[in-house]
């Protein structure tokens, strides 16, 4: 019993978490566009439209996550609380430093930890998931790219003499905000509560439910950092290209929740806001320090979350006490890095300072 109340304890706040980086992703161009000037504002939105869009039609999405990369006969409590405390950290870590991060690849990775420590997974079902995952990006830009281009002179033209244009390009915005929050909903609720479906704890729709409620919470009390980053952080945009960017992420997106595959949203929408803000200001663009610092994270955010469900079934699960080595390792290689770049940091501050003072 305690520990199916800790999964869905861990579930909800994954939950939530989903919900704050989902925020950027779904209203990221109408905030940073213009269409929405209150941040409060932009978050109450994504929220109540990612509800809605998950109790719509997350459940296609749900089973992939449920069954369709271990077996289900795998999915129990234990490894249900492993997967999503994985995943869960990872996302929290990205979160706390503003980047949106793919919700799915954090769920799928703890998955293929767990699938490779047991080593029983889906490979087929895997490999379909990581070509959309490669392919939806790529998509969003090239998509974003060549209509921004098509409609850059209209845009011009429109910003030049805005008028009554302006406010019905900003209600075009905010409804294909709206749109695209609609299908994170959808996409994005399966990665939280599709392992404690799948293990049993909870009916799809009630878990659906719980999940959806969590979304929206954590959209409206923590998507703000994250909005921040993908609105006002990469690139600024007009009224015209937030619209692109927003329906070109959200269509792709919808797409994928119809035949049940978990596709990354934040990456296809900061993709396509780096296609339309790379028409302005070049594809130099890409060496951006925000922008390198999203892609690290896109990186190696679901390998670490691999990697730590994949340690935790080896320790809890098969009760291999040598795998405790390997983290505590890491651990402390990655505390001497970290020292040593904070010194890096101090040492030409403190070199100026002595410079100033000798003059």
């Amino acid at each position: 019993m305690f520990i199916s109340a800790l999964a869905v304890t861990i579930a909800v706040l994954f939950a939530a978490n989903i919900g704050a980086s989902g925020t950027a992703a779904a209203m990221g161009a109408a905030y940073g566009g213009g269409a929405i000037r209150r941040l409060r504002a932009a978050v109450w939105l994504a929220g109540l439209c990612a509800l809605a869009g998950a109790l719509a039609g997350g459940s296609r999405v749900v089973t992939t996550i449920s069954e369709g990369l271990i077996p289900n006969a795998l999915m129990t409590i234990d490894i249900t609380v492993i997967i999503l405390l994985s995943a869960c950290l990872s996302l929290y870590y990205a979160n706390h430093f503003g980047i949106p991060l793919s919700t799915s690849e954090v769920t799928v990775g703890s998955l293929v930890g767990v699938g490779l420590a047991l080593s029983q997974i889906y490979w087929h079902t895997l490999l379909i998931i990581l070509l959309a995952w490669l392919l939806t990006p790529l998509l969003a830009f090239f998509i974003s790219y060549g209509i921004n281009r098509l409609l850059s002179p209209i845009d011009r033209r429109l910003s030049e003499r805005p008028g009554r244009w302006k406010r019905w390009l900003t209600l075009l915005l905010i409804a294909c905000g709206c749109y695209e929050a609609f299908s994170a909903g959808m996409n994005n609720v399966a990665n939280a509560v599709g392992p404690i479906i799948g293990s049993g704890i909870m009916p799809m729709w009630l878990g659906i439910l719980v999940g959806a409620v969590a979304m929206a919470i954590g959209a409206i009390t923590l998507g703000g950092r994250v909005l921040e980053t993908n609105g006002k952080k990469i690139t600024e945009l007009s009224l015209l290209q937030g619209s692109i960017v927003s329906s070109t992420g959200g269509s792709l997106v919808l797409a994928a929740s119809f035949i049940g595959l978990p596709v990354p949203l934040t990456q296809a929408t900061t993709m396509a806001i780096i296609a339309c803000g790379g028409e302005r200001i070049g594809f130099a663009i890409f060496r951006k320090p925000i922008v390198r610092r999203i892609m690290l994270i896109w990186v190696i955010s679901p390998i670490i979350s691999l990697f730590v469900s994949f340690i935790l079934v080896k320790i809890i699960i098969m009760g291999s006490i040598l795998y405790i080595s390997v983290p505590l390792l890491l651990s402390i290689i990655l505390l001497i890095m970290l020292r040593i770049r904070r010194k890096a940091v101090k040492l030409p501050a403190k070199a100026k300072k002595a410079s100033v003072l000798s003059e």
